[in-house]
């Protein structure tokens, strides 16, 4: 809804301000090409973020008061350190290289949004 809607997200976005926040976080849950492939959605996950810090730029200029954007970080959907195939407990469904990959895409989309922070949200370490 970031790209297809944004005037909902940056509507739910002033009504946390409205309500008194003075941080309100992206939606950017599940943004990255790692967990967008499940959707084919790749190929947009810097363009999600992008657009979801906007959402939240614009509805902290709508509210005209100050107020600062939390870029949410993660999910992923798979993990390094388990493995999807219980007949191959050495199987990795994804790469160091490709989180790293797929976390600085998001987080750079996020930064290029206009983020004033970072928020790591909901990152699974085993």
């Amino acid at each position: 809804m970031n790209l297809t809607q944004p005037q909902i997200i940056t509507a739910i976005h002033k009504q946390y301000l409205d309500a008194g926040a003075d941080i309100i976080e992206t939606n950017t849950f599940s943004s990255t090409s790692i967990a967008m492939a499940d959707y084919e959605m790749q190929s947009l996950a810097y363009e999600l973020n992008v657009a979801a810090a906007k959402c939240a730029k614009e509805a902290i200029s709508q509210s005209g008061k100050q107020a600062w954007v939390a870029g949410a970080i993660g999910p992923l959907n798979k993990t390094l350190s388990l493995s999807p195939d219980v007949n191959n407990p050495g199987f990795r469904a994804v790469t160091f290289d490709e989180v790293v990959a797929a976390y600085y895409e998001q987080v750079k989309g996020l930064s290029d949004g206009g983020v004033d922070i970072l928020l790591i949200e909901t990152i699974l370490i085993h």
